[in-house]
């Protein structure tokens, strides 16, 4: 006979006294949790206000008081709302004249023609997110469409660590040359080279990260980036 079927016992005294004790303590417990869950509420509340996006909306969340951060603190994303995420992409060869898989092999020497200072991996670093932008808009999208970003750097031959002032220098010719309070284009530097206009005016700052590895996929590539970028809502 199933535990479900048993017929009821009488409840004696201290049968009683066990069943109030339970059923007090059920009901303090089930208050309790309440409470728990009103305050837990709240909080979830209070945390999520901006935070929460509408179905097809995309909220950014940048450092406060800067008029021109380098990248956002993160990205809140609707849950209806399109992504694209491309694969790691590095540099093209685009330098015949230096020896196959060397780092050199893997710039363009026209896109920093007339510049100084221009380190190795400044130039791939270049070469590679021009062709994120070109993969964006194959994809049907913009640059400032680009809400996270990671990027994979190598130290160059002969250097301890990887070029991560070379590679910022190279990501603010197509990301975050635009201040946000006044709309205003940024001059940007290009190795030592005085500033000039970027390559690409963009105002998205795409939640990012930058990490150093020990190698990467083809022999020469010091940078490899890789992206998502969310599709505007249709109007």
């Amino acid at each position: 006979m199933s535990r479900l079927s048993r017929p009821s016992r009488p409840i004696g005294k201290n049968g009683a006294t066990r069943a109030f004790r339970t059923t007090r303590r059920a009901r303090l417990g089930a208050a309790a949790g309440a409470v728990c869950l009103l305050l837990a509420g709240a909080s979830v509340a209070d945390a999520r206000g901006w935070w929460s996006p509408r179905g097809n909306e995309v909220r950014v969340m940048l450092p406060e008081g800067q008029n021109n951060p380098a990248i956002a603190n993160g990205v809140a994303i609707g849950r209806d709302v399109a992504l694209y995420e491309s694969s790691g992409l590095g540099p093209a060869g685009l330098n015949p004249a230096a020896p196959a898989g060397t780092p050199e092999r893997y710039t363009d020497p026209a896109l920093t023609a007339g510049k100084q200072g221009v380190t190795i991996t400044e130039a791939q670093a270049l070469l590679v997110l021009r062709a994120i932008v070109d993969n964006l808009q194959a994809a049907g999208l913009r640059p400032r469409d680009v809400i996270t970003m990671t990027c994979y750097l190598t130290a160059p031959p002969g250097q301890e660590t990887a070029d991560y002032a070379g590679w910022n220098r190279a990501y603010r010719q197509y990301f975050a040359n635009v201040d946000l309070a006044t709309r205003e284009v940024i001059e940007v530097p290009m190795g030592t080279s005085p500033p000039e206009e970027p390559l690409v005016p963009n105002a998205a700052r795409p939640a990012r990260a930058t990490m150093e590895v020990a190698s990467l996929a083809v022999p020469g590539w010091l940078v490899e980036v890789e992206v998502t970028a969310a599709y505007p809502a249709r109007r």
